[in-house]
């Protein structure tokens, strides 16, 4: 299985990981701030269809590697905030929510959660991205915040955020076909 992220459509991407936690903990760090703080974004989310999801990314949080925020990311160097809806919870196997990053209609994220050996397969869905810049971008950033992840629940501490986030979003920019 590769972590690379597979484009399934125009507007649509998929990562499947294989995470060393049993599912009841990979939830936690779906959908509980502290947890998921250490790996993506903290904020509040309302367990139930049609509840509110807010994400607080702070990305000098996620590794204790300082470096420099790129420059196309130094107006959220010291946070950004986004806001969803869940469309689907059916603890503790699948969370889906709407994404308030993307410019006009909001996309959406879908977690599904299975127990695999003595681990998790997690399958990321981000539906609705609206260009192929906007994939690339997605992309990178699902990929290194996975690898956080990954580190986080093997008890390891994860490398640098914003060069590896770099790293990805260039192999992906190689990868994703122009339309």
């Amino acid at each position: 299985m590769s972590d690379h992220g597979v484009v399934l459509d125009p507007t649509s991407l998929r990562f499947t990981r294989q995470l060393p936690a049993s599912v009841e903990t990979v939830w936690a760090f779906l959908t509980e701030s502290e947890k998921r703080g250490r790996w993506l974004a903290t904020g509040d989310m309302d367990l139930r269809e049609g509840g509110g999801v807010t994400l607080r990314f702070v990305h000098a949080d996620l590794s204790s590697v300082v470096e420099p925020t790129p420059e196309p990311y130094k107006p959220y160097e010291n946070g950004v905030t986004t806001h969803g809806v869940i469309t689907r919870c059916e603890p503790p196997r699948l969370l889906a929510f709407t994404w308030g990053g993307s410019k006009g209609e909001p996309s959406e994220v879908t977690f599904e959660l299975s127990p695999q050996g003595e681990g998790t397969l997690l399958v990321l869905t981000h539906r609705k991205l609206n260009s192929r810049e906007g994939m690339i971008d997605v992309a990178g950033g699902w990929h290194t915040h996975l690898d956080v992840l990954s580190a986080r629940l093997a008890g390891r501490e994860p490398g640098p955020f914003w060069s590896t986030h770099h790293g990805w979003e260039a192999d992906y920019q190689a990868r994703i076909p122009a339309a």
